[in-house]
């Protein structure tokens, strides 16, 4: 399922909405032109845009946290890459509409920018880009662990499974350090305890984790998927891990996988300058024979990889 030959380009997209959820973390929806929507009508959950923000003028001064109002002032050269956490497309006779949702985290001088978008305004696209998650035909079974910001693309799959392979069991894992970190909207069920909005309007069950404890389990996620699979019988041959977060978490995942011999997917995350493989800049070693080792890139390559090839220095 993965589409190494996909065409890719630079277009304009149109901001239907920017969205605060919590303090630093917000949701911007865009509007994809004609060209970017053919481009986007087939692209799969894991792979990637980047957005050139340099154009974009930074909020009022009052807006930027505290912490960043130093950083905010530097110029902003280069693309920024983000996976997205939604992509709905909508088929007419003129051509498909695509529309995206991003989840994104206030963190540095480009992302503050990002906080000043609005409706109406225009922003340049670049994508889409990368590997995404391949899902087997014989899959019945799909356990997608999330850490922090490595969320959108853990989101953006289950809503794909939920509309694409509805017969797929989907459950999600999500973790985060505190309540306060989940780029989500924390909700009380009323039977279900503490609920994920996004994941419950899809449909997809989810499993909250919180490292201080402050919301789900008392945690890390993977420790989460471990005592969920000491309970609950799975096929190996038909269930798959699907995993995107910090590189620890991703390590753990790959432990974990290993551990229950289960496949697994993991979505890597570097540093990434130009993203179409140019600049060789966010290399991952995997392994290549039983004693050898190798580099690719995370945006060629991946960011999708499978977790027994990489290796994990952690």
């Amino acid at each position: 399922m993965q589409h190494k030959d996909v065409q890719k380009g630079v277009f304009q997209a149109e901001v239907l909405s920017n969205q605060q959820i919590r303090q630093c973390y917000y949701r911007l929806n865009l509007l994809f032109d004609a060209h970017g929507s053919r481009l986007f009508q087939r692209v799969i959950p894991g792979q990637f845009l980047q957005l050139d923000l340099s154009p974009v003028a930074l909020p009022d001064i009052k807006q930027i946290p505290e912490h960043l109002k130093d950083a905010a002032v530097r110029g902003v050269m280069l693309r920024r890459p983000f996976s997205f956490s939604d992509v709905v497309v909508t088929p007419s006779t003129e051509g498909p509409t695509v529309k995206v949702e991003i989840l994104y985290c206030v963190l540095g001088p480009a992302t503050v920018r990002m906080m000043s978008l609005k409706k109406g305004d225009s922003v340049s696209v670049l994508g889409p880009l990368g590997n995404g998650f391949s899902i087997s035909e014989n899959l019945t079974d799909a356990l997608l662990i999330a850490g922090g910001m490595g969320s959108p693309p853990i989101l953006h799959l289950a809503g794909y499974l939920k509309r694409h392979h509805p017969d797929v069991n989907t459950v999600c894992f999500v973790g985060a350090k505190s309540c306060a970190d989940l780029p989500f909207t924390v909700k009380i069920g009323n039977f279900k305890g503490l609920i994920l909005e996004e994941f419950e309007l899809i449909g997809a069950p989810s499993h909250i984790a919180t490292d201080d404890g402050s919301a789900g389990f008392d945690g890390y996620v993977t420790d989460c998927l471990r005592h969920w699979l000491e309970k609950n019988s799975v096929d190996s041959a038909k269930t798959t891990i699907f995993a995107c977060g910090p590189e620890a978490m991703l390590a753990g995942t790959a432990r974990l996988a290993q551990d229950f011999s289960l496949p697994c997917q993991v979505s890597m995350e570097r540093m990434m300058a130009c993203g179409i493989g140019l600049c060789q800049s966010c290399a991952v070693e995997v392994k290549e024979t039983k004693n050898q080792t190798a580099y690719q890139l995370c945006c060629k390559n991946g960011p999708v990889f499978d977790a027994k090839k990489v290796v994990f220095r952690i």
